[in-house]
């Protein structure tokens, strides 16, 4: 089986103790673990990326783009910025954030050796393939190390649309994660690892997902071993 894409497991909890309890028992199932502070009540978690043995993204998801963060801006890059200096090894930074902050972000994360992915979330719908091109032209320009582009799929097409996107990223030697939220794109996440996305993301469990349509870690690795044990 030719190589695949990263595996990345959501966790969302309210302080570092409980994300501790609720990683450590997938951490030999993951490549990378987020951790969203937007879902914490106090996000410091420089001891959480002192003690994870693999690479931690931290990403304070606003609710303009499907977060749980509703303070204001600065408040939310401050956390951020915060994080990367912790020892993040990626952080995720909206493309629809305010041009200043977003620089701001990305140049502490050069400063401290911790890549960008720079994300666009549609929680309605699959745009047209010239509108999902101009989103990945838009990343590509920004100076990101990834990209990461999630739409939601009503159909199939929705799905191979999205999925499509990579060959075009690949063909520009930048990084991608593309894939689809909804029942109809749940294959979509399975299928990224292996037409040349960078990152999967996956759920601790069914009632812990961060997204819909979102396979739990068991789930995916089970569907992996299928796949890979034919090759």
């Amino acid at each position: 089986m030719a190589d695949r894409g990263l595996i990345c497991v959501s966790v969302m909890a309210e302080d570092t103790t409980a994300i501790m309890a609720a990683v450590s028992p997938v951490l030999f199932l993951a490549d990378v673990i987020e951790i969203r502070l937007d879902g914490m009540h106090a996000p410091r978690i420089d001891d959480c990326i002192t003690a994870l043995p693999k690479p931690v993204l931290v990403t304070n998801r606003p609710a303009w783009e499907g977060g749980r963060f509703s303070g204001s801006e600065r408040e939310r890059i401050d956390l951020l910025e915060a994080a990367v200096r912790g020892g993040a090894s990626y952080v995720d930074i909206e493309l629809r954030t305010a041009p200043d902050l977003r620089t701001r972000i990305m140049a502490a994360a050069r400063q401290c050796g911790t890549k960008v992915i720079i994300s666009s979330h549609d929680f309605e719908e699959t745009p047209t393939t010239a509108h999902l091109s101009a989103i990945l032209a838009s990343m590509i320009a920004s100076g990101a190390d990834v990209g990461k582009i999630v739409t939601t799929a009503a159909s199939p097409g929705d799905a191979l649309r999205v999925l499509a996107l990579l060959q075009e990223a690949m063909a520009a030697t930048f990084p991608l994660s593309a894939f689809a939220m909804g029942a109809a794109g749940t294959i979509s996440r399975l299928a990224t690892l292996y037409l040349g996305g960078f990152m999967t993301y996956a759920a601790l469990s069914k009632e812990q997902a961060t997204a819909p349509g979102q396979i739990t870690v068991h789930a995916l690795h089970s569907l992996l071993d299928l796949l890979e044990s034919t090759s």
